[in-house]
């Protein structure tokens, strides 16, 4: 699969001129075979990186809960486990950075196959010493490690996607990450977390994700050399809406993520209603994120982001009235999970549209930072927000940044215009006409555009179509 992409001038989201790849191919470019969004040559490209990913995510799922569970049953403090828990994301400002030097050098399978590795033998050790001071250094350590292996993950799939499926393909990634992570925590109702088992399972499952990806010939990433740099300062100023919604949405990810089981366990229920009731946002995941991230790339990604959020955050205030365990709750955990974590494929492919293509990598990273950045904060608003207000401060954590994350896109809307819909009638998937009406009402209106005329916009104007460099 070739993919060559000419370098056009264009306007940012911020109106500054850069110079820009274009979002999508033109006539003459060459693109992946024909097969439709998601052609059958990159299917057998990225299955062995699919199918390991969702072995390492279901140990680190596993993982996850029976640190959540056992920090309860142990008696730590609600701020113990919100540091521990954050500790986990702190680890992505390391394990990005690290990732994103090695792949120049050693590339990408070696560097997936180390961190796994050293992710296996941290469990390990967190299952032999219960201490939240080593836990907080065990998590830091998986963190980066699981971080490393999303920069190696979406630098892989950045460079063999094109604008015009990226959306697709970052959500079938991201709902294969988060329904892998689901299955580890429904399974903590097979196990004991009160055992070193259950930290030895969560091991093994993580150590058999190296033999997919080392053993496939499909698996061959792209080949690279070392990865242009790329500083938060110029991503900001390339993709402001991106940088921002990638931090709200880790802090809205890792209060969600970080505290759902202790949440479940002060709530009364057994452990395995709790394996269940963390699992559920997966199911809504299954069932939302694909149309969700399509849209997306029909129609401007920030309008269907907003739409989103705003579905979480009325999720979120379900939850605080339902009796948790109750199918209210249990309707509500669904509806945040299905429509939360389509957000941060949402925020990537927002910025990827804006990125030059030989950044892809370095922008991967950043991102991964910026939401690990926002993940760390998460864990700790819950938690502060739980001691004030009681249980319920889990839900209501949930309402607020989701309404942060929805008003925060309506009004990068309103600063910078463009058409909410960038493609003829025709083309528009049947998720993107669903989307489409409401998202003219966020968008306040905004006009239609469905010309393919190509030309460039002159700096500081508003004629650049939603989602992409390409003007209309």
């Amino acid at each position: 699969m070739s993919r060559i992409v000419n370098t056009v001038p264009a306007v940012n989201d911020e109106g500054s001129t850069e110079r820009l790849a274009p979002a999508q191919p033109d006539a003459g470019d060459l693109v992946p075979d024909t097969g439709g969004p998601i052609t059958n040559s990159l299917a057998w490209a990225t299955w062995a990186l699919f199918v390991g990913l969702g072995l390492m995510l279901s140990g680190a799922g596993l993982f996850a809960t029976i640190i959540g569970i056992r920090a309860e049953i142990e008696g730590f403090p609600t701020l113990a486990i919100g540091l521990v828990t954050a500790s986990y994301y702190l680890g992505f400002l390391v394990g990005s950075r690290v990732a994103l030097a090695a792949l120049g050098s050693v590339g990408h399978i070696r560097v997936y196959a180390a961190l796994a590795s050293i992710m296996a033998a941290t469990i390990l050790l967190g299952g032999m010493v219960v201490n939240p001071w080593v836990w907080v250094a065990v998590r830091l350590v998986a963190g980066a490690c699981l971080a490393g292996q999303y920069v190696v993950a979406e630098s892989w799939l950045n460079h063999l996607v094109t604008n015009a499926n990226r959306g697709r393909i970052l959500s079938l990634y991201s709902m294969v990450t988060i329904v892998a992570y689901g299955v580890g925590q429904v399974s903590i109702g097979l196990i004991d977390p009160t055992t070193l088992t259950a930290f030895g399972i969560a091991a093994i499952v993580i150590s058999l994700a190296v033999s997919p990806v080392a053993l496939s010939a499909e698996a061959a990433p792209p080949i690279t050399s070392v990865p242009t740099r790329m500083s938060l300062r110029e991503l900001r100023s390339i993709a402001p809406t991106g940088v921002v919604t990638s931090v709200l949405v880790g802090i809205a990810h890792g209060s969600f993520l970080g505290l759902a089981a202790v949440y479940a366990t002060r709530a009364g229920l057994s452990k395995g209603e709790i394996g269940v009731f963390v699992a559920l946002p997966t199911v809504g995941s299954l069932l939302l994120t694909v149309p969700i991230s399509a849209a997306s790339d029909d129609i401007d990604r920030r309008a269907v982001g907003a739409l989103a959020a705003f579905f979480a955050a009325g999720a979120g205030l379900l939850l605080v009235v339902a009796e948790v365990g109750g199918w209210a709750s249990m309707a509500a955990m669904v509806l945040i999970g299905g429509t939360t974590f389509p957000l941060y494929s949402i925020a990537g492919a927002y910025t990827n549209d804006w990125v030059p293509a030989e950044k892809l990598t370095a922008a991967a990273s950043q991102l991964v930072v910026l939401f690990g950045a926002g993940a760390f904060v998460g864990p700790f608003l819950a938690s502060i927000v739980m001691r004030s207000v009681g249980n319920s401060g889990f839900a209501w954590t949930v309402v607020g940044v989701h309404l942060a994350i929805g008003t925060f896109l309506v009004v990068r809307i309103l600063q910078w215009r463009s058409p909410i819909r960038a493609k003829p009638w025709n083309e528009i998937s049947l998720a993107g006409r669903a989307f489409y009406l409401p998202a003219t009402a966020v968008g306040m209106g905004r006009r239609i555009r469905a010309t393919r005329n190509r030309r460039v916009p002159l700096p500081g104007s508003d004629d650049v179509t939603a989602g992409s460099r390409r003007p209309t």
